[in-house]
């Protein structure tokens, strides 16, 4: 039996909002029965439909990335959230494999033509900016490599077989900056042998070890 999670949300505290509640919950209950699909878990929620940071539909993302739970269950689309937020959080779901059911539609959400094109421009551009940081990190160790950086012999191996991503190498910062490549290029060099840095963090990690030989002169 495929498994939900019944969303429901209000904006205010006012008694006929929480009436609103309970019968989104019920109606949702009994759309789940209809469906033949297995309630795992109830949210409900108070906050305005524009807030991206609301703690229900967080836990709810959480567990459908948790793959708890396939479905989500909702009055309607407003539900999710309202303008922008509403599109970032389906977008969120589509890229889940979530399913959306509506007590509106009585089964799968129906989007606008206008909604559809919107997070389809959305998934183009996403796919294309991960082409491109994919193609910036590919020219970075090309880079590297053709001013004699040596990864294999450079970059240690951690006991669990792969490369320690927590900590900033800075001694291969240092030789990669000898070879003069830029901090965008050493950033995406070593982003490409497993270590999650950003140019930004290249940046400081170098200026504090320059700061602190200086200090030591």
């Amino acid at each position: 039996m495929n498994k939900a999670i019944i969303y429901c949300r209000v904006s205010t505290n006012k008694e006929v909002q929480q009436t609103s509640l309970d019968r989104q919950l019920n109606e949702l209950e009994m759309l789940a029965k209809q469906k033949k699909i297995e309630v795992i878990q109830a949210i409900e929620e108070v906050a305005s439909g524009y807030e991206i940071e609301r703690e229900g539909i967080l836990e709810m993302l959480s567990l459908f990335k948790e793959r708890a739970a396939s479905i989500l269950l909702v009055q309607d689309d407003t539900r999710i959230g309202r303008g922008h937020a509403k599109m970032a959080f389906i977008h969120q779901l589509r890229k889940l494999g979530v399913s959306i059911y509506t007590i509106h539609d009585q089964g799968e959400l129906q989007l606008s033509e206008a909604d559809t094109m919107i997070l389809d421009i959305v998934s183009i551009v996403e796919e294309y900016q991960r082409r491109l940081h994919n193609v910036k990190i590919k020219r970075g160790m090309a880079a590297a490599i053709e001013r004699g950086y040596r990864p294999e012999k450079n970059l240690k191996a951690n006991s669990s077989g792969g490369r320690d991503k927590k900590e900033v190498p800075i001694e291969e910062i240092l030789k990669l900056r000898d070879r003069e490549l830029t901090f965008h290029e050493i950033a995406a060099t070593l982003r490409g042998f497993g270590y999650n840095v950003s140019k930004a963090t290249v940046h400081r990690r170098y200026q504090e070890h320059q700061a602190g030989v200086e200090r030591s002169t």
